[in-house]
């Protein structure tokens, strides 16, 4: 068990929701060996080592400890869509609320926007396909899902570990595909500069050949989430 690191001093001026994403983007920039993905169809940013190894770790132990099947909404007919397992990291861990305080205020984003951080497992054949992070407005769990915080502004994910073969993230519209690296960070806007959902964003869990994916998701909402 590793000792967690004390929660890092808030951002003396903590953005929103994350929209309009302008000031986000800005405070990204300025982060240290932060890279940005060129492409104008959406925003996308990458940290490696953006956790130490033991923190990791730690993280695979609480996500192997709780583990259940992961669930989609606005269900397709296809129960291949999304194959993996995941974990409701406990806010009263002192490990998981250091590291959660510490992806909010690398994005600069207000802590009381973001969604409880999540941990998903991905074992040998599992994956997810090609999906976004907001929900469709059109879909049938929209309101279920979106009437209080509303939709999802920004996505944080971080590897966990480098699986022996397969489980990188493809990003289909700009044809981006991002390996996995323990500790590496990525993190992109889902909404386009208008506040609508950017399709662009779809991107894809690809299946893992050999051994095990761990990674951590960190979603945000337009909305205080209750």
């Amino acid at each position: 068990m590793i000792d967690a690191l004390p929660p890092t001093q808030p951002s003396p001026r903590p953005y929103g929701s994350g929209h309009p994403s302008e000031p986000v983007v800005t405070h990204l920039l300025q982060q240290p060996g932060i890279q940005r993905v060129p492409s104008p169809k959406l925003t996308l940013f990458i940290k490696r080592d953006f956790l130490r190894t033991d923190e990791c770790a730690a993280l695979v132990e609480r996500i192997d400890a709780e583990r259940r099947p992961s669930t989609v909404s606005d269900f397709n007919g296809d129960a291949a869509f999304r194959t993996s397992e995941t974990c409701d990291l406990r806010a009263d861990d002192p490990v998981a609320a250091a590291i959660d305080a510490r992806i909010a205020d690398f994005l600069g984003l207000d802590p009381v926007y973001g969604e409880p951080l999540q941990g998903q497992r991905y074992a040998v054949g599992q994956e997810f396909k090609g999906h976004t992070d907001y929900f469709d407005p059109q879909g049938i769990d929209f309101a279920r899902y979106c009437s209080v915080a509303g939709n999802r502004t920004w996505t944080a994910m971080i590897y966990l570990n480098l699986p022996e073969a397969g489980g990188a993230t493809r990003f289909k519209t700009i044809d981006k595909i991002v390996q996995p690296e323990t500790g590496k960070l990525l993190a992109w806007n889902n909404l386009r500069a208008d506040g609508t959902p950017n399709p662009a964003t779809i991107h894809q869990g690809m299946k893992v050949r050999a051994g095990t994916k761990y990674v951590i998701t960190k979603w945000y909402r337009e909305r205080v989430w209750a």
